[in-house]
């Protein structure tokens, strides 16, 4: 059975599934406002996805996407922004309630709020500390199932 991502919003964490088998598991951190599907909610969907676009493969720890292209690389300098960085896993919804997903623009991503990973605090996406991400990235195919759950 293949690799598969299963997200609890009331644990924050990931899980790494291999068939029967959790095989890696970090904190994560899901939308602040809670769960929802509207766009411009700015909260995390629930239900299936699957990973349709995995980008960021080369790119240095820490590297600033906007619109999914690199603009440069954050130093941890203390930024108000919720910024996406360093890997980008892209979210494809499977299911009529979350099939926005894709052009809601949510995301498994790396993220500068690294002290608030474990709580919800996103503005929709789940984001991990920026070595987990590469650690997921590099483990989980385009493809994979992504389950996310209350």
């Amino acid at each position: 059975m293949p690799l598969r991502l299963e997200v609890s919003i009331a644990t924050q964490r990931l899980r790494l599934w291999e068939d029967s088998h959790v095989i890696r598991e970090w904190p994560v951190s899901t939308a602040k406002t809670g769960v929802g599907f509207t766009e411009g909610s700015l909260r995390t969907p629930l239900g299936q996805f699957r990973i349709k676009e995995k980008i960021g493969a080369d790119a240095p720890k820490g590297t600033i996407f906007k619109a999914r292209q690199p603009v440069g690389v954050w130093q941890g300098e203390r930024v108000a922004d919720d910024l996406i960085l360093s890997r980008i896993l892209r979210l494809d919804g499977l299911e009529a309630r979350n099939a926005n997903t894709w052009e809601r623009h949510v995301y498994i991503h790396g993220t500068n709020d690294e002290p608030g990973i474990g709580r919800p605090g996103s503005h929709g996406c789940v984001r991990l500390r920026n070595d987990h991400m590469i650690e997921l990235y590099d483990l989980v195919p385009e493809g994979a199932e992504v389950w996310i759950e209350e």
